[in-house]
């Protein structure tokens, strides 16, 4: 390392605003032998430029390896000249951002080494002598196809096998081919609906879900201790050993889509019209084909189709918020649409909106949405004979516990089990696998011979998993993610969107609009309405003041607000929570609070933002139809205030 550079360094970190953490991994990486000539170029540029700021968000930590993965900028807020190379004329960075605690090709590398060795070592405990097989899909975002390729290149390099697509994919269709191929592990990389300077590496196990106990911790462990010293040796690309995935592997992946309608004749000769965004994303590659595999083609916002990492026609590419669907509905109203789908980058969310008895198309919430796809599906496998009319207790509704009770209230109706998870789908997707083992080892019991599940067909695996096990009727969570078969373990914007269109068709056919039928679940549940709040805090100092709040609600939780008190506070990072099945909740630190009003919220920090949450939950019960709209009123009234009183304690919580 270049003397005048150690001093330089010396000086910020002695009286220049860099941190101790951040001159720690800025030396380990200078003297490592592993950084490129750019790399060392970009570190010298912030350091003789006195950019503390910039050089403690990249280096205070190394980024963390999550349970579901890496996520977290690629691009800095301030770049080198290097790493912007001709962005002013291209709108493209030339090289990722160089740093301990970015998204970059030294992170990535680091990555796959330690997800394959966890995945080397898996096998041979299973005794298997099969080599690790990896699965790698990639989304729209600056590095996406760099960070793939990358990924391939380390993972065979390291003895295992390799696939990878010609281009963009969504997450779902990630999910079901790790189990398609008999994959050990799969990769996406994606920040889903993150800003646009933002990718991530989010890992998958060979049942398709993401990791779970104990393969999360396995991985992050030996990733943890993949050295930094060596990585050299495997940042120079080689593909030759990497196989590409055909269109047989994008066709088997639609046909999954489409089984997940359950009454293929309501989309018959339909004539329903659709307006269709992906946002920039991966979304038309599956979402079309399996739409017009039912005889519907959708208008498409074509300033949305070009596929973007900047995402140039919204502030954010989140289907949950208006701003990104504006263009989707202007055309929707134009056109006279009966729906609006918009999926995020990855297409693992879905957003909606539907037309109004006066022809403006409303916005939809993932709780509503999720609401009225489960109760519909519920209904539709019962008449279709899938589960019986009386609802069995053999069949399952899982929703996360910050997913609106009105599903808790729609299972109960329907004498549906109701399983709620810790946030995240990859505790629904254990549920799915669990379920799954359950029935393999009753039939091999009974029958003497192994099950292949994969090769049954939906109704068959109802009438199995109902016997032996239990059979998976819809899950969801708040957050526009939904999932309404085992196909896949994650959530499934392109499924979605399939079953949406499939419910407003239903609906269509008997005379009724989705606001309609929204309305009628309220007056046979109760009005349910639910408010996200949330506080964002970057870099090092914000991830301290999210520390701060957590540990506050822990040590001195709130007693009272707006002259409610709290009647029951719930802490899942010590009390032990049991779900329906009698299975252990996962100790986090997520906390839950009733008032003695009835309503209640819950505060998490999110997995894959720097910001917290709180999540608000208010209902009011509905004597008929005129009564609805006063419901409505009041209980939109006391969340705001109940919202407003949350905030305001939280970021008082922050400084101390």
């Amino acid at each position: 390392m270049d003397v005048s550079l150690t001093e330089r360094i010396e000086e910020l970190q002695n009286g220049g605003g860099l941190l101790e953490s951040a001159a720690v991994n800025i030396r380990n990486w200078l003297t490592g032998g592993f950084l490129s000539p750019e790399s060392l170029v970009s570190i010298t540029e912030l350091v003789e430029t006195s950019n503390a700021e910039e050089l403690n968000n990249r280096f205070y930590k190394n980024i963390a390896f999550g349970t579901g993965g890496l996520r977290g900028r690629t691009i800095g807020a301030t770049s080198t000249a290097v790493e912007k190379g001709d962005m002013e004329l291209t709108g493209v960075p030339a090289s990722p951002g160089v740093g301990s605690n970015m998204l970059n090709e030294y992170t990535v590398a680091k990555a796959t080494i330690g997800l394959f060795e966890y995945a080397r070592k898996y096998l041979e405990r299973k005794g298997s002598v099969l080599v690790p097989k990896l699965v790698i899909a990639h989304d729209v975002r600056h590095f996406s196809r760099y960070f793939c390729e990358l990924s391939a290149s380390v993972w065979t390099r390291c003895g295992g096998d390799a696939f990878i697509f010609d281009g963009p994919r969504s997450t779902p269709q990630l999910s079901f081919t790790v189990r398609s191929l008999g994959a050990t592990c799969g990769v996406v990389i994606t920040a889903s609906h993150n800003p646009p300077h933002d990718n991530g590496y989010k890992a998958y196990f060979e049942d398709g879900g993401q990791l779970v106990p104990p393969n999360d911790q396995g991985v992050i462990n030996e990733v943890e201790s993949a050295q930094l010293s060596g990585l050299q040796n495997y940042l120079a690309i080689n593909l030759d050993s990497v196989k590409t995935l055909g269109q047989v592997h994008d066709e088997a992946y639609v046909a999954a889509v489409a089984e997940t309608v359950i009454d293929r004749s309501v989309l018959d000769g339909s004539e329903l019209k659709v307006v269709f965004t992906p946002i920039h994303g991966t979304g038309a590659v599956s979402v079309l084909p399996a739409l017009e595999t039912f005889g519907l083609v959708p208008l498409l916002v074509e300033e949305q189709m070009v596929q973007d990492s900047n995402f140039p026609t919204v502030k954010s590419p989140n289907p949950e918020n208006a701003e990104a669907l504006s263009l989707a509905i202007e055309l929707s109203e134009h056109e006279g649409a009966d729906v609006l789908l918009g999926t995020d980058p990855d297409c693992d969310r879905m957003g909606v909106a539907v037309k109004s008895d006066e022809g403006k198309m409303v916005l939809v919430t993932g709780n509503q949405i999720g609401a009225m796809l489960a109760d519909y599906r519920i209904r539709k496998l019962k008449s279709m004979g899938w589960i019986p009319k009386e609802g069995t207790q053999s069949a399952v509704l899982i929703k996360t516990f910050v997913t609106s009770p009105m599903q808790e209230a729609i299972a109960r109706k329907h004498n549906i089990k109701i399983i709620n998870t810790l946030t995240g789908f990859k505790w629904i997707g254990e549920k799915l696998h669990l379920y799954e083992q359950e029935l393999k080892n009753s039939y091999e019991k009974e029958f003497g011979s192994p099950l292949d599940y994969d090769q049954l067909s939906q109704k068959e695996r109802s009438e199995l998993l109902q016997k032996y096990s239990t059979f998976y009727v819809f899950g969801g969570e708040e957050s526009y993610g939904y999932l309404p078969t085992d196909s896949v373990r994650d959530k499934d914007g392109n499924a979605a969107s399939l079953i949406f269109c499939e419910m407003v068709a239903s609906l269509k056919k008997e005379g009724r609009t989705v606001l309609d039928y929204l309305d009628s679940l309220y007056l046979q549940f109760g009005y349910f309405l639910e408010s996200l709040g949330q506080i964002v805090y970057d870099g090092a100092a914000g991830a301290a003041k999210i520390e701060n709040i957590l540990k506050s609600y822990r040590l001195n939780p709130p007693t009272e607000f707006l002259g409610a008190n709290v009647s029951k506070f719930t802490d899942f990072g010590v009390e032990t929570v049991v779900d329906a099945d009698g299975k252990e909740i996962p100790k986090q630190d997520l906390y839950f609070l009733r008032l003695e009003n009835g309503y209640r919220y819950a505060v998490r920090g999110s997995g894959t933002e720097p910001k917290i949450k709180f999540y608000l939950f208010g209902s009011e019960s509905v004597a008929d139809e005129s009564a609805l709209e006063a419901a409505k009123s009041k209980t939109r009234e006391n969340l705001e205030r109940l919202k407003e009183a949350i905030l305001n304690d939280a970021n008082h919580r922050s400084e101390n």
